[in-house]
């Protein structure tokens, strides 16, 4: 396929399949007939290219079941868009829902606070009138929106309120003899206004985080409708993932350390932070967890007197191995419950690789817990035991690579699953009991998705030959995931995509992937690489990495590709590469490395010059620490460490490129700054190599706004069918 429209075509029909964001279980209702039954509401997100604007719609079902498995399950009703909405939440009950809504009044946006009962909005809050704290935080790295256990307050996550800052020359006006309450607010506002901060500079939590800098802990009592700003939070913390302890006595969250300067926290679980508890009657904050380590996403059983957290190591790789770590509430004693696993068990667990549990999940009688996180290429649904520490997996058998919990109510589980050609589908089944944890899921399809039958997708692994083998770390393997299309005439050598993952320290799993789909139903073979360093082999793969980025690396994708071409499918003269980040670093390095093995490449958001990115980055320990240095708070410039950057980086290899290079970037990107892009693009001009530049205003370092996404993927297919003579 090498039609525009064809292209375009195609683009559009696959865009269509929607993927699934949320899931909530209703309360059990028993029917006239004696029957039980839950509504599930479900939140799903598609692109509509005709908006240029991913829409958000829900959709109801309805399960019948008699509490160990499902006796009926259909839709209840259509879909309906959702629009405004920020957060929500059900109450324990089901009887309430809180809604924070934005919206614009007479052309000034505003934030609301919702209560609604039945059929009847009750309550609607102008929070933005009320002026106690800023916007309303809806990220998932802070941002929360918690019911308290009695049903009484609701807390939240908002940015904290900056006093009013004016001109040293402001002056004021005369006074009005009759004012509004509007006028005498504003009037008190310039009173408290400060001269001369009107260009203070407030740092913030880097990529996708810009607008988050002072985040507060706020309280709505629902009956009297009064908002708090929790006091009791030390200064040099910053608190989020916030939730109410036992007994609504006070509230539980994580703070992140902020001094002396906010790093990019995004993608970045490996923040020095702590659990802490904070008294709502004496305003006492309390220090739960080690302040020396990295942790995240705690969730309380459903008894309340156990909460769960994963923790790791402060600085070193982005993402690694957790721990999932366990606080008793009563003894005050935390125990390891799963520890980091340096290599793949017998029985295949490969450790806990995951930044966020799902909101609910934990099992009814307390014991258990679900946790949805990356295998090796696959994403399987891991059942942990608190009390043994025992994981069993429940999805590794399964046709489906990628296996998302969107939540777990009463033992039932609510899970998406994909795979490379089978976009999401909803389904529901019942947690095994504790007596038999082995026991099969009897899954029950609520929405099934349309099968892609165009396309065979498989999972190669990999051994690095005696010569690349890490002396620190020997003996590690590495995966990559091929897609093909299914219907190839005999004799035809397919032209092959190859696309190394971004982090480094990520992966690429056996799930529905527009961009590749769209590829391979073109024609194109797609070599999805995870090379030594990527998440879900053990923590030894991922520390094999740090210092040898730009070698080992390079050398496993190099590696795969070669391997894959002995086997005949592909046309060594139509091998192109694509990759993001680092994945975009990768992809350089490769044409750089191996001049005129690659005819095309695509390089989105790419580091191309370690040791220019440190000084601009929101990540300047990435920097350091994957070009094999300790990182620390006070380091200073050091030429020799700058050297070895250099040396790291693909601009070290450009003069040997002959690959047209098409770069994609983002000009709001504060992971991987665009003037990385934009250097690598002038030193492919003055040499003469054919190189083209996008550049997407409003976009940062994913390149996701439906424009940006579509436009790039129409602009990397028609390069590649250019470049590789199709």
């Amino acid at each position: 396929m090498t039609s525009t429209d064809d292209i375009s075509k195609l683009y559009r029909e696959l865009s269509l399949f929607p993927s699934l964001t949320r899931a909530d279980v209703g309360p059990v209702i028993t029917s006239q007939y004696g029957g039980k039954y839950s509504n599930i509401c479900t939140e799903w997100s598609q692109r509509d290219l005709e908006r240029n604007v991913n829409v958000k719609f829900c959709r109801q079902y309805i399960v019948f079941h008699d509490d160990k498995s499902v006796v009926y399950s259909g839709p209840s009703g259509n879909c309906t868009e959702i629009k405004g909405e920020l957060l929500s939440k059900d109450s324990p009950s089901g009887e309430m829902k809180a809604v924070v809504r934005e919206c614009s009044v007479k052309g000034e946006d505003k934030q609301f606070l919702e209560i609604w009962s039945k059929n009847i909005k009750v309550k609607s809050i102008n929070l933005t009138g009320l002026k106690k704290h800023g916007k309303v935080y809806e990220d998932e790295q802070f941002g929360c929106l918690v019911w308290s256990h009695s049903e009484t307050h609701l807390l939240y996550v908002a940015e904290k309120k900056r006093p009013k800052a004016e001109s040293f020359f402001e002056t004021e006006s005369p006074e009005s003899t009759s004012m509004g309450d509007e006028e005498e607010t504003m009037k008190a506002e310039k009173k408290d206004a400060i001269k001369g901060e009107q260009f203070a500079f407030y740092e913030d939590w880097g990529e996708a985080l810009v607008s988050k800098s002072s985040p507060v802990l706020c309280v709505l009592d629902i009956e009297g409708s009064n908002v708090s700003v929790l006091e009791g939070v030390p200064e040099n913390i910053s608190p989020g993932q916030a939730f109410w302890a036992p007994g609504d006595t006070g509230l539980v969250f994580v703070g992140w350390w902020h001094e002396p300067f906010r790093l990019g926290l995004k993608y970045c679980p490996n923040r020095r932070s702590s659990l802490f508890y904070v008294d709502l009657t004496g305003g006492n904050c309390e220090q739960l967890s080690s302040g020396s380590s990295a942790v995240c996403s705690p969730r309380l059983s459903p008894d309340q007197c156990r909460i769960v957290f994963l923790e790791c190591a402060v600085f070193g790789p982005h993402m690694q191995c957790s721990r999932l770590c366990m606080y008793d509430w009563y003894t005050k004693q935390t125990s390891v419950v799963v520890d980091v696993v340096k290599r793949p068990r017998p029985d295949g667990f490969a450790g806990i690789y995951s930044s966020q549990l799902s909101t609910l999940c934990w099992s009814a009688d307390s014991a258990r817990l679900l946790i949805s996180c990356p295998q090796r290429s696959r994403k399987d649904l891991l059942l942990v035991d608190t009390t043994t520490g025992s994981v069993t997996s429940l999805t590794s058998k399964s046709d489906f690579g990628n296996w998302c919990l969107l939540t777990i109510e009463r033992d039932l589980m609510v899970v998406s699953c994909s795979s490379p050609n089978r976009p999401p589908s909803l389904r529901v089944g019942f947690l095994p009991p504790s007596a038999a944890p082995q026991e099969e899921v009897a899954w029950v399809t609520l929405e099934e998705s349309q099968t892609q039958y165009q396309i065979d997708w498989q999972v190669l692994t990999f051994t690095p030959p005696p010569g690349q083998d890490n002396s620190q770390y020997p003996g590690l393997d590495f995966d990559a995931l091929l897609l093909k299309p299914r219907d190839v005439k005999e004799g035809v050598k397919l032209p092959l995509v190859v696309t190394p993952h971004g982090g480094p320290h990520s992966v690429i799993v056996a799930d529905w992937l527009l961009s590749s789909a769209a590829l391979c139903r073109m024609g194109f073979g797609i070599l999805l690489v995870n090379y030594r360093g990527s998440i879900g082999y053990g923590q030894d793969s991922i520390l094999s990495l740090p210092g040898h980025v730009g070698t080992q690396d390079v050398k496993d994708v190099q590696f795969a590709v070669e391997s894959v071409m002995k086997g005949g499918a592909f046309d060594e003269r139509k091998v192109a590469v694509a990759g993001g980040s680092h994945g975009g670093f990768l992809a350089c390095h490769l044409i750089g490395q191996y001049p005129g093995f690659y005819k095309a490449c695509v390089a989105r958001n790419p580091v191309t010059n370690l040791a220019s990115m440190i000084g601009s980055t929101d990540i300047p320990d990435w920097c350091m620490v994957e070009a094999g240095y300790n990182y620390s708070t006070d380091c200073l410039p050091d030429p020799a460490v700058w050297e070895q950057m250099l040396n790291k980086s693909p601009i070290k290899h450009i003069k040997q490129v002959k690959t047209p290079v098409l770069l994609t970037l983002g000009e709001d990107d504060k992971r991987v700054p665009n003037m990385q892009g934009m250097e690598y693009y002038k030193a492919l001009k003055a040499l003469q190599i054919p190189a083209r530049l996008l550049w997407y205003p409003g976009n940062n370092h994913s390149l996701s706004k439906v424009d940006a996404e579509s436009d790039g993927f129409m602009n990397i297919a028609l390069w590649m069918i250019q470049h590789l003579s199709l």
